[in-house]
């Protein structure tokens, strides 16, 4: 056979393309799609009519122009500067900070406690595996509305009043008027405090990630406390000459306390009840992600001569971290959502402030509701973004 027959040969066996015709199965499925999509599509089709009506037959309308006009009530306390002749945009900005500040606190506490309880439940000690047992399941068992009335109606509220106030190192205060605290005091203003932190931030993670490189390249690791003291040192010296910060001490003058920062009462029964009840929960996590790394580690470590404490600090978490990160997410999920519950007792959250004060003097619910559901959902985006970076860093990879 000739070559040119050959290829003649291989040109006809060539298979025919497939069809592309769609088999009944995939038709069907298709149909259901459809279906589906409009069945969703008139849905919301039929809501938005009813809203159109509702608003025609109330002789109000959609849009965002009452966020200029002046809102004309007070906050009790406030993260940024507020006046009652603010606009609703400001106290929506001041319940946004205030919900901020709340759940910042509150996810630090939650997870400094829920560690320590969780390493505790897991202590040879008797006493102190128990102790940490009845405190996981007294707590969680509690509701978190519960916890909210108790720490502010029972704890904070019978504390002494102003002039016989509970002093702890003669730099906080506890009485019925909240917590007072030491704070920083900023005289060169904001943009220069970011700039002068920021670049000692900057150079403080690049002296880490080169520590971090050159253990990964040559297993020697890298003196990295005398620099970073060096740089804090530096940067304390020329904010104290530049005049930009300071620190302000609480006194006790008269009724009240000068100096300082107080924490309303509100503020601080919300920040505790939230801290201890998702404690709980977290430190059953804990427990479970450090039960998850197996025997064999903790006897290969203990082989090396390592004692209990530097195992788990050096072994044990760092593995545990893996299996850590998604249910903690979900739980730092929870505490922001729950800080809703602020409206309860009158801390002015988002919800109290703008759900609450702003959407009765304005009407504007639509408006209002859907801009608090977006912050909301933000700041899970970002928590949950967070969390999986930190995740995609500390995972394992394989060659």
């Amino acid at each position: 056979m000739t070559l040119t027959g050959l290829f003649s040969l291989k040109a006809t066996e060539r298979p025919a393309a497939p069809s592309r015709a769609l088999t009944g199965r995939q038709r069907r499925h298709l149909a259901c799609q459809a279906v589906f999509l409009l069945a969703i599509g008139l849905l919301l089709w039929a809501a938005w009519q009813n809203v159109e009506t509702n608003l025609a037959a109330r002789k109000l309308a959609l849009g965002f122009d009452f966020l200029g006009q002046e809102a004309g009530f007070g906050i009790p306390f406030t993260v940024i500067p507020y006046s009652e002749t603010d606009t609703y945009f400001r106290v929506f900005l001041v319940g946004l900070a205030n919900t901020i500040l709340v759940s910042i606190l509150g996810i630090i506490l939650a997870t400094i406690l829920g560690f320590v309880i969780g390493i505790a439940r897991l202590s040879p000690n008797w006493a102190v595996a128990k102790a940490a047992l009845v405190y996981v399941e007294t707590v969680r068992n509690l509701p978190l509305l519960l916890h909210v009335l108790i720490w502010y109606n029972v704890a904070i509220r019978s504390l002494p009043p102003a002039r016989q106030a509970i002093g702890l190192f003669d730099s906080i205060f506890l009485s019925n008027r909240g917590i007072v605290v030491p704070s920083l005091q900023i005289g060169l203003g904001w943009g220069p405090l970011a700039l002068v932190a920021g670049a000692s931030t900057l150079s403080v993670i690049a002296i880490l990630r080169h520590a971090r490189r050159r253990r990964d390249e040559t297993g020697q690791g890298a003196a990295v406390a005398v620099p970073v003291s060096l740089i804090l040192a530096a940067t304390s010296v020329v904010l104290a000459a530049w005049g930009g910060i300071g620190i302000s001490w609480p006194a006790l003058q008269g009724f009240s306390f000068s100096g300082g920062m107080a924490l309303s009462p509100e503020l601080a029964a919300l920040v505790i009840a939230l801290a201890i009840y998702n404690a709980s929960f977290i430190a059953e996590l804990v427990r479970g992600s450090i039960e998850a790394i197996g025997k064999g580690q903790r006897e290969a470590a203990a082989s090396l001569g390592l004692d209990r404490a530097k195992i788990l600090k050096l072994v044990i978490i760092p593995q545990a971290m893996r299996v850590l990160v998604p249910p903690l997410t979900n739980q730092y999920l929870h505490l922001v959502k729950a800080s809703s519950l602020a409206t309860v007792i009158g801390y002015p959250d988002l919800v109290n402030v703008f759900v609450g004060t702003s959407l009765n003097q304005t009407g504007r619910a639509i408006e209002i509701m859907t801009m608090t559901m977006l912050v909301y959902l933000t700041l899970s985006l970002i928590i949950t973004g967070l969390s999986n970076l930190y995740g995609h860093r500390i995972r394992i990879v394989e060659r």
